[in-house]
């Protein structure tokens, strides 16, 4: 299996230099890519190669193209601090209130 796996969203697919990322148990493996309105996109992807879940959303916002907007709510809810602890994110510098949820924006490593 390859780290660089197609996830069927957005361009430019990357792996993390094997970084792994552990929640709800799983180890997952992060694949790097852009949303359609060219903002970063993470999804993370079992040992086994199949989608677990996506960390990050595209919002109607302007931000760096070494950004990334994280989900951290609902099914999502303690993926900011696992990306942080494996080193996929800085910490977040920003946070944008979307009707009754906050979405954080963070640099990637």
């Amino acid at each position: 299996m390859t780290n660089m796996t197609k996830m069927g969203f957005g361009r430019q697919y990357r792996d993390m230099n094997a970084k792994t990322v552990k929640f709800m148990g799983e180890e997952l493996i992060p694949i790097i890519g852009q949303y359609v309105n060219g903002q970063t996109a993470i999804r993370l992807v079992d040992q086994d190669g199949h989608p677990f879940m996506t960390a990050s959303v595209a919002h109607d916002v302007n931000i760096d193209d070494d950004c990334v907007i994280i989900k951290n709510y609902s099914e999502n809810e303690g993926i900011l601090e696992a990306l942080i602890e494996a080193e996929i994110i800085e910490k977040p510098f920003c946070e944008i209130p979307v009707n009754f949820v906050t979405l954080y924006v963070a640099v990637l490593k």
